[in-house]
């Protein structure tokens, strides 16, 4: 009877993960969502970067040539192209931050030198709270 039962099992099992590959093989096949691939003269890019319209990346292609492998590959050169002179402006904005960052720090670290050199002075008075003071001599 154990035998029985374990054969039983076994077979639901096995007829169980069957229907399922079954069932997700056939939505494969029968999907129409698909992507075209990169080599297939299909179509052109469906979907644009962000930042980019379709009209303005379709526009710059002949109308001849949207469809064609050749074109897509030429437009996505561009898209890089394009990406990589975004990138050295985002660089060069990003290096003028630094560069203006380090002119302020040294300004800061003058300004608390001079603090420094007054309170050892007998000058100013800073108390814990930050409040600074000048005592009466």
């Amino acid at each position: 009877m154990k035998n029985l039962t374990a054969l039983l099992a076994s077979f639901l099992i096995a007829g169980t993960t069957g229907a399922a590959m079954l069932g997700i093989g056939g939505n494969a096949l029968l999907n129409k969502n698909t992507v075209p691939l990169a080599d297939s003269p299909a179509t052109a890019l469906q979907a644009d970067p962000p930042g980019f319209s379709s009209a303005s990346s379709q526009a710059d292609l002949p109308s001849a040539t949207v469809g064609n492998g050749a074109a897509q590959i030429q437009q996505l050169k561009d898209l890089i192209a394009q990406y990589q002179q975004r990138d050295q402006q985002y660089q060069s904005q990003l290096d003028q931050a630094v560069q203006q960052l380090n002119q302020e720090n040294s300004q800061i670290q003058a300004y608390q030198q001079l603090l420094i050199e007054l309170q050892q002075r007998g000058v100013i008075v800073i108390t814990q709270d930050g409040r600074v003071l000048l005592p009466r001599g």
